[in-house]
């Protein structure tokens, strides 16, 4: 099923939160496996589901697809289910419905039997890298390290000294406990195994009992130009494995710094320019930096303090499109603090050379000032 996400949810483009998950409950609901046994066109249905729920309700994924679409998703890391083995799907959607109602949900594939709900931990694991101003408009190569979870050699994953465990009596090792409202029946993570379905009796003196160990590693990334902050890359198969030797993919989170005179907006920049007051008036060009070197910026006679210029194509490379932002140049009018002698008798001088008179009032507010005056005879 590829439908347009917002169709698959049956709402608008602007619905809020609430709708989004009033929308989800009420299709989760109605195309659940346990109430379509056999039905492969409802169990693709609520795939479909899900699928489109876990993205909307996320704000930086929903935000990424409303301007990328699918293909913005994937590019910055974040997975759907079309590309995930099934048991992992299986998994993600009881985790998803058990955020919405509040506990796992029924016997049909969702319960505690899941290997994903048995792991001791997620395989996907996320590291951070920081990144100078420039580096994430420009692109770099990083060497970034983290730590990676892997069953302990001594015990083999299990996290017993004599690699066996007790099944848990709460739940007969399912991991869930189960209990039944209605027609519909719902479970929920054992809270003595914390769904594990075992216990450990003997726990394994080098990993404590955890059944795992923490490795040291690096890896050398492509950073992409333009890549902002917050922003995440993928790099498979270097995240945590499992006892069955399955990997899954480590995700990078960009932290990038901000600069001491540019700003960045999305793909944008912004930059204060500082002129004096002689250079407005005089309608000068003047030279001002951009993030690759400089331009030039003619002052139109009376420009404004705060003005704007837009220099189309001198800003960030668009790290999907590769289409050039602008940079936009704010004028900051700057006025001398003290004035000699000299100086004060030359702006004198100008201002008589216009007609201006310092002392006498203009005609058009006379009147006004008649008025205020007689507020308080």
């Amino acid at each position: 099923m590829d439908l347009e996400y917002y169709e698959v949810l049956e709402i608008s483009r602007s619905a809020d939160a609430a709708e989004i998950k009033k929308a989800y409950r009420r299709l989760a609901l109605q195309y659940h496996p346990d109430r379509n046994q056999g039905d492969k066109e409802a169990e693709e249905k609520f795939k479909a589901i899900n699928e489109a729920y876990q993205v909307l309700s996320d704000e930086q994924k929903r935000s990424t697809y409303d301007r990328y679409g699918k293909q913005g998703l994937d590019s910055q890391g974040f997975s759907h289910f079309s590309d995930m083995r099934y048991e992992d799907i299986m998994g993600d959607l009881g985790s998803i419905f058990e955020s919405v109602f509040g506990g796992g949900f029924g016997s049909g594939g969702f319960g505690g039997g899941s290997t994903k709900q048995n792991r001791k931990y997620n395989l996907d694991l996320e590291a951070e890298v920081t990144l100078a101003f420039n580096e994430a408009i420009f692109g770099c190569k990083k060497e970034v390290s983290f730590s990676y979870k892997k069953p302990c050699d001594t015990c083999d994953g299990t996290g017993s000294k004599d690699k066996s465990k007790g099944v848990c009596k709460e739940c007969n090792g399912k991991g869930q406990v189960f209990y039944r409202q209605g027609f519909m029946t719902f479970s929920q993570t054992c809270p003595a195994c914390n769904g594990k379905g075992s216990v450990v009796t003997n726990p394994c003196s080098d990993c404590k009992g955890k059944g795992f160990s923490m490795v040291d590693d690096k890896v050398t990334i492509d950073i992409p130009e333009g890549i902002d902050n917050n922003n995440r890359i993928r790099v498979a198969g270097r995240g945590n494995i499992d006892e069955r030797g399955v990997r899954g993919d480590l995700y990078i989170l960009v932290l990038a710094k901000e600069d001491e005179h540019f700003v960045r907006h999305n793909d944008d920049i912004y930059i204060e320019v500082p002129v004096f007051f002689t250079q407005v008036a005089l309608g000068e060009t003047i030279k001002i930096p951009t993030i690759r070197g400089e331009t030039e910026l003619e002052l139109p006679l009376g420009a404004k303090d705060k003005q704007q210029f837009i220099f189309k194509k001198e800003g960030v490379k668009n790290v999907h499109t590769h289409q050039l932002g602008s940079m936009i140049a704010q004028i900051s009018i700057r006025y001398p603090k003290k004035l000699t002698k000299e100086q004060r008798e030359m702006l004198g001088k100008l201002q008589e050379e216009f007609g201006i008179e310092s002392k006498h009032k203009d005609e058009k507010y006379e009147s006004v000032f008649d008025k205020i005056k007689s507020w308080f005879d």
